[in-house]
């Protein structure tokens, strides 16, 4: 569903709850016969769809919002010069994505590689493109510890973008 210039996504676990929940509603009024249910149990289904689809628009406007600024000031950096020291900087990374995880939850994670390493770039709503392994792409975010008292550096990303190969550097 497209709303403005933001392609608003729910995530799979949202659509499997909803669908869980419209079952049991259904067989408890099959079962029971008393449609009254239905009163409360059609909006809070109408809920279960509204509130993630509502969290995933606010994020990702929010997440646009940002584009503007992180091109501005992030720099263009290689995957290895990425160190704990560089915690809060805005960066700007090319490379291929060799590995995905979590797309289904609209929280995906991606293990992007350039010629000198590979770094994981994690995103908190879905990207404005459907980004896969093998993609060439422009990643812009902020430099940030893996875990909170300790582990390696990775990138809290605001934007992945699919680029031509040839300008892969």
């Amino acid at each position: 569903m497209k709303i403005g210039n933001i392609n608003v996504k729910i995530s799979a676990l949202s659509l499997a709850v909803f669908g869980i929940f419209t079952i049991i509603l259904l067989g408890t009024v099959i079962a029971t016969g008393e449609t009254s249910i239905l009163i409360w149990g059609v909006p809070i289904l109408a809920l279960l769809l509204i509130i993630p689809a509502a969290l995933n628009y606010m994020s990702q406007q929010q997440y646009a919002s940002l584009v503007p600024m992180y091109e501005q000031e992030a720099k263009d950096v290689k995957i290895r010069a990425i160190n704990l020291s560089m915690i809060g900087e805005p960066v700007r990374i090319k490379g291929v994505v060799e590995r995905t995880h979590f797309l289904f939850l609209n929280r995906p994670q991606y293990l992007v590689a350039d010629r000198t390493g590979e770094i994981s770039v994690k995103m908190f709503t879905s990207p404005a493109e459907n980004v896969q392994k093998g993609d060439v792409v422009e990643v812009l975010g902020t430099v940030v510890k893996r875990y909170i008292l300790s582990g390696d550096a990775v990138i809290n990303c605001v934007s992945i973008r699919k680029v031509e190969k040839n300008q892969q550097s």
